[in-house]
């Protein structure tokens, strides 16, 4: 691959981004905006966004690199995210949208008070 395609590909990439951040920016927008949707997104969408989210190109480059070496033990650790993304797509995420939070510490104080909040937040 020619030095002028990998910069072409990646010039083209990031007038990708800007053009998207254009077309999504002209409205009325704010940080509770960015961060809630205005609540007009359904719960099993915001589930699938932070799957895609947390996958990245670093996971496909690296990963099966850690498989043939590991010999399959990270196959344990793909066992466990199917766990936990059924447990946050399933069980969290309709609570929070039930409850209009935004994250787990919101949950914490609600249910638990504010020194919950606060031990929760000091464990991540």
């Amino acid at each position: 691959m020619s030095p002028a395609l990998v910069i072409g590909i990646i010039a083209a990439y990031f007038l990708l981004l800007i053009v998207v951040s254009w077309l999504t920016s002209r409205g009325q927008t704010d940080n509770k905006t960015f961060f809630t949707a205005n609540r007009q997104s359904p719960w099993y969408l915001v589930a699938f966004g932070m799957i895609g989210a947390s996958l990245s190109g670093v996971t496909f480059i690296s990963i099966p690199g850690e498989v043939g070496v590991s010999f399959f033990s990270y196959f344990q650790v793909v066992l466990g995210y199917i766990i936990g993304y059924a447990v946050i797509g399933l069980v969290l995420l309709p609570l929070y949208y039930r409850l209009n939070l935004v994250s787990i510490y919101g949950y914490l104080e609600e249910r638990f008070g504010f020194w919950s909040y606060k031990t929760g937040a000091v464990f991540l």
